[in-house]
């Protein structure tokens, strides 16, 4: 494979992609070509919300190619539209064999919660001092416990009695609902919007022994000691009554996927219903608690 390297400003990321589609790109992706200096910009999006922006102020895209000669003959048409004058071709690389298997595991290395309390990937051995671990490899559904709203929940579990029910809403790779498990819930429901999501619960649940309810959200039902919901701002704030409503009385809401500077409008959302409050904190996200 060879991939075709360009430099283009912000708007005229989405024209260049869609023609690097049209001219079969196996692949494009955009970076921004001033991250991990002074000027790298942070763009964040949520679900059901339209991108905040299309890339960055200098945008590097880069397309992978079957052949030399399809990406050298993509780069020579793109020069030719009017919508490159401001664009530039950086070059085109050959992408080396690699075994890409061994490669994406070895990104993915044991994640620390507590000491004692680890993510595991399957093929890696348990750190010794780990008296708890879930196995879980990277899949089709959010959760591998690298991403800080991740493992500040899974902390929350770790260090706080968990109850005999607990429901997951939004469970993603189930792994919250699976730790909820493990530490010593005894009725545990998990669900998401997404059949890939629910099948990937059941599998990583089944891979980790532990018995759970997996289904879609109208899986849930009654109350329960503790609930998870590992989602986005957006979401949270829409379903602040349906979540509160299944937090039985002395309860316990737990809440992620919030940076910092939502807190205000996550206290607001959930002010009829409970006292929200940031009880930890990692890499500009936020985990908010409160109990009922």
């Amino acid at each position: 494979m060879f991939e075709l390297r360009l430099m283009c400003p912000q708007d005229r990321v989405e024209d260049l992609s869609d023609a690097l589609d049209a001219l079969d790109a196996l692949s494009v992706s955009v970076e921004d070509a001033d991250a991990q200096t002074d000027a790298e910009q942070a763009l964040f999006g949520e679900p059901g919300m339209p991108a905040p922006k299309d890339g960055w102020n200098r945008s590097r895209v880069i397309a992978l190619f079957e052949n030399e000669g399809l990406a050298a003959e993509a780069a020579t048409l793109l020069q030719a539209q009017g919508f490159f004058d401001t664009c530039q071709v950086l070059g085109i690389n050959a992408v080396p064999d690699q075994d890409w298997v061994r490669l994406t595991q070895s990104q993915f290395a044991p994640v620390e919660i507590t000491p004692t309390f680890w993510i595991v990937p399957t093929w890696h051995e348990p750190p010794v001092q780990a008296k708890q671990v879930i196995r879980l490899d990277p899949g089709l559904a959010f959760g591998t416990g690298t991403h800080p709203t991740t493992r500040m929940c899974l902390r929350w579990i770790a260090t706080h009695p968990v109850p005999v029910r607990v429901l997951d809403y939004g469970c993603g790779s189930g792994i919250l609902a699976i730790g909820a498990a493990k530490h010593g819930a005894q009725e545990v429901c998990a669900v998401d919007i997404d059949d890939a999501a629910v099948q990937s619960t059941v599998l990583n649940a089944e891979a980790n022994h532990v018995d759970l309810v997996a289904g879609l959200p109208d899986k849930a039902v009654g109350i329960f000691g503790l609930v998870l919901a590992n989602i986005l701002a957006t979401p949270l704030k829409v379903l602040a009554p349906l979540l509160c409503a299944h937090v039985a009385k002395g309860g316990h809401l737990v809440l992620a996927g919030i940076l910092a500077r939502q807190a205000d409008e996550l206290i607001a959302a959930y002010a009829p219903y409970c006292q929200l409050a940031v009880s930890d904190s990692e890499d500009g996200w936020i985990l908010m608690t409160a109990t009922l």
